[in-house]
């Protein structure tokens, strides 16, 4: 077999996976061998941000190495994607790498469709946005499940959840190994994109029968909490504050009734954060066990060795943190924090736990750099190359951003950003008089706003400046559209 020059890259992404939901990683209620070795194998960064906690926004940066307000994508299902600049399978495919997606994109609308293209290299192509049927034709999951003889929005109405066979976390790996089984003699970059642990939070009965609800690890909550987001209420949010015990949890989120039909009713009985959080360690479960087969493969195939392997998520989950669940115009750890491993043995450094403060606009440079193509100007993501391989001089960011710019289609228009500088957190919720300011050496589940505060007045302006400062930066990075002139 001819050896390949360059690394073959795996990139897996989860949809709504918090960062502290891998046992290597401190979190001992849930069950991820597979990540766990993948983690043994490799450097996991343990202060990951995305860029904007919600889809579209965040897989527009990652994917560009750009934040969503230089790209201006920052509705959660725009259009369409814009010509400029280019994704990083499309720099890969003008590489010679062969491309594939697996599973959701979610670079413009998905609704009732198919989303349009953008020119994103991808010669192989089995899409699915999300597990449901509401569609003709161009949702290759589904068509999948009816290939097998199965209805799938009859199977998503069931209460014992989509039966693991035929999940599409399944579908998923089944296709990154068919992929890669097609290409194993060339240069391949495969994006595969789960679905979960995204709601609904309907994991299959089997894999929710290994989490009891009364013994998984309890939200982040105080009852000054509810206080704190009514407060905020009028800004952009999925679900309302409620104590832990009574969430704001809307069907489909957690099939609990045994009469068929109910998966879609307002009341499904248990509402509780346990509840949740067992359903959600159910999905990573499953994940983890697709993960495995992945590896699993590829090391039968010998292509371990020569291939680097990132497992990260688009952003977090709220899980009953400060009495909210999903997503929207928040910035609190459990949703912008991801998790973000890279492997790739015998190159990278192994068994590693880096506190260095990251973006997940840093990956498409990182992958720049690994295959010889020269960053272009405009990239605001820093190579993470030096610390993977420990060689060279290790350059550390100041400070991560995230935003928020309108991207629900909710009534309030929220527009905010987030600036952290590792210690301090500053959130501004622009045009609404409101912010947030954690200390998280001091408040690391950030209870204590300190927003308001005389004694915070003078760290409150010193981080205003960086952050207008950097704020200013993204709007006029260097361009290298045109060369020089």
């Amino acid at each position: 077999m001819r050896e390949p020059k360059l690394p073959n890259i795996l990139w897996i992404c989860t949809d709504q996976q918090r960062y502290d939901t891998i046992a290597a990683l401190g979190n001992s209620f849930v069950s991820t061998p597979n990540i766990d070795a993948l983690a043994g194998q490799g450097v996991a960064f343990e202060r990951a941000y995305c860029q904007s906690p919600i889809c579209t926004p965040s897989r527009a940066s990652f994917l560009t190495g750009m934040y969503p307000s230089s790209l201006r994508v920052n509705r959660n299902g725009n259009p369409r994607f814009p010509d400029f600049p280019p994704l990083i399978s499309r720099r890969l495919a003008d590489q010679g790498y062969v491309c594939g997606l697996i599973g959701k994109l979610h670079l413009s609308s998905a609704y009732g469709r198919a989303e349009e293209r953008a020119d994103d290299g991808y010669t192989y192509w089995n899409y699915s946005h999300a597990p449901r049927d509401d569609w003709e034709n161009g949702h290759d999951y589904a068509e999948w499940v009816r290939s097998k003889g199965f209805d799938l929005g009859e199977l998503t109405r069931d209460p014992a959840g989509v039966p693991a066979q035929l999940h599409q976390t399944t579908w998923c790996a089944e296709k990154t190994l068919e992929f890669i089984e097609e290409n194993r003699d060339r240069n391949w970059f495969a994006s595969v994109n789960i679905y979960d642990p995204h709601p609904p939070f309907n994991p299959p009965q089997a894999y929710r029968d290994l989490f009891e609800p009364a013994r998984v690890k309890p939200p982040l909550f105080r009852a000054s909490d509810l206080e704190q987001q009514k407060k905020l209420e009028r800004i952009d949010f999925q679900s309302a504050a409620r104590h832990p015990d009574d969430l704001d949890i809307k069907s489909p989120i957690l099939p609990q009734s045994p009469t068929p039909g109910l998966a879609e009713a307002d009341s499904l009985g248990a509402r509780d954060a346990g509840t949740l959080i067992a359903a959600y360690y159910a999905m990573i479960k499953l994940i983890d066990d697709q993960v495995g087969r992945i590896m699993t493969a590829l090391d039968a195939m010998d292509l371990r060795q020569n291939t680097v392997i990132i497992f990260t998520s688009d952003h977090g989950e709220m899980l009953g943190d400060h009495g909210l669940i999903l997503k929207g115009c928040r910035f609190y750890e459990g949703l912008v924090r991801v998790p973000l491993i890279w492997s790739w043995p015998g190159r990278f450094l192994s068994d590693i736990r880096s506190d260095a403060l990251v973006e997940l606009t840093d990956i498409v440079p990182t992958l720049l750099d690994i295959v010889g193509i020269s960053a272009p100007g405009y990239l605001v993501g820093q190579s993470l190359l030096s610390i993977l391989t420990g060689e060279g001089r290790q350059r550390r960011r100041e400070y991560v951003r995230c935003e928020y710019i309108d991207a629900l289609d909710l009534p309030d228009h929220s527009r905010a950003t987030m600036y952290c500088d590792g210690r301090y957190k500053i959130v501004f919720y622009h045009s609404l008089g409101a912010g947030e300011l954690y200390d998280l050496a001091e408040d690391p589940q950030e209870f204590h706003n300190l927003w308001d505060l005389e004694s915070a007045a003078a760290v409150r302006a010193d981080l205003s400046q960086r952050a207008f400062d950097a704020a200013i930066s993204t709007l006029y990075p260097g361009l290298d559209r045109r060369g020089p002139m």
